[in-house]
């Protein structure tokens, strides 16, 4: 495999700024509730509810994520609300929790609880990756 260079070094470090985005539970929570949402998008009260944060929680939260171009907002009057920027992010989610089901030991309660999440919209995994690779 041939070693990093100075042109794919800048591309390991977006990579690994975009998993430090999504390194928390709470954004992940968000990310799949506007997954859910699909082109409605979601108001801030709804992820407020959802999450159960402070309003100044959820605030810095979203703003990791409009940082890392992961959400777009909209704002009429007081009302804000949220959509993933980009589709594919709903395919990411779809493929992260496939990777952590199937590393889930069979009848744990893990297991049972992540079946019990909201599905996410979009494909199966393999649906994902075949689609990604067509695209190439």
């Amino acid at each position: 495999m041939p070693a990093r260079s100075r042109t794919t070094e800048p591309l390991y470090r977006i990579k690994a700024d975009l998993f430090k985005c999504l390194a928390h539970p709470t954004r992940i929570q968000v990310l799949e509730v506007l997954a859910a949402a699909g082109d409605e998008g979601a108001p801030v009260t709804r992820l407020l509810e959802v999450t159960g944060c402070e309003a100044s929680q959820l605030s810095q939260h979203l703003a990791v994520l409009r940082r890392s171009r992961v959400v777009t907002s909209s704002r009429t009057g007081n009302a804000v609300e949220y959509w993933l920027a980009e589709p594919l992010v709903a395919e990411l989610l779809v493929v992260a929790r496939a990777f952590l089901m199937a590393g889930l030991r069979p009848g744990s309660e893990q297991l049972r609880a992540a079946r019990e999440l909201p599905p996410l919209p979009g494909a199966s995994p393999q649906a994902v990756l075949d689609a990604i690779a067509a695209r190439a």
